[in-house]
């Protein structure tokens, strides 16, 4: 029986050196990588992600966040401690209360991308799959 070579395997180890060459060239710095993959991780949370959609309508304390998103204050507390140290959202208090919002615009534009992606390739009832 002849074995089918697979679809994703490369017949030679390199093909293009020059290609590798100025892809490494780009490729950020392993600790970059590393912290980027810490940060992707910690997005890989529904109930974080859910206080990031949130929060892209602006400013809200933490016990509307919990209201809003259907959590315990604490949990909602834990999450977005995890999300401030990861300089994923800001923190701004008055007083006993705690506002929090998107870090910056850089955040905004990553979780709508990631939004608008997933609307574009997942199928929802009645909606096609957009091509390409």
């Amino acid at each position: 029986m002849t074995e089918i070579p697979s679809i994703d395997a490369c017949a030679v180890r390199m093909v293009n050196p020059d290609r590798v060459g100025a892809v490494r060239a780009e490729l950020p710095p392993d600790a970059d990588i590393a912290e980027l993959a810490g940060t992707f991780e910690l997005l890989a949370d529904i109930g974080r992600l859910r206080l990031l959609a949130a929060l892209r309508s602006g400013e809200t304390c933490v016990c509307d966040l919990a209201a809003a998103c259907g959590q315990a204050e604490s949990a909602v507390s834990h999450a977005l401690r995890l999300l401030r140290t990861a300089r994923v959202v800001r923190v701004r208090r008055a007083g006993r209360m705690a506002y929090y919002q998107l870090a910056d615009d850089h955040v905004r534009v990553l979780l709508d991308l990631a939004l608008t992606h997933q609307a574009h390739t997942t199928p929802a009832a009645g909606r096609p799959v957009a091509a390409g």
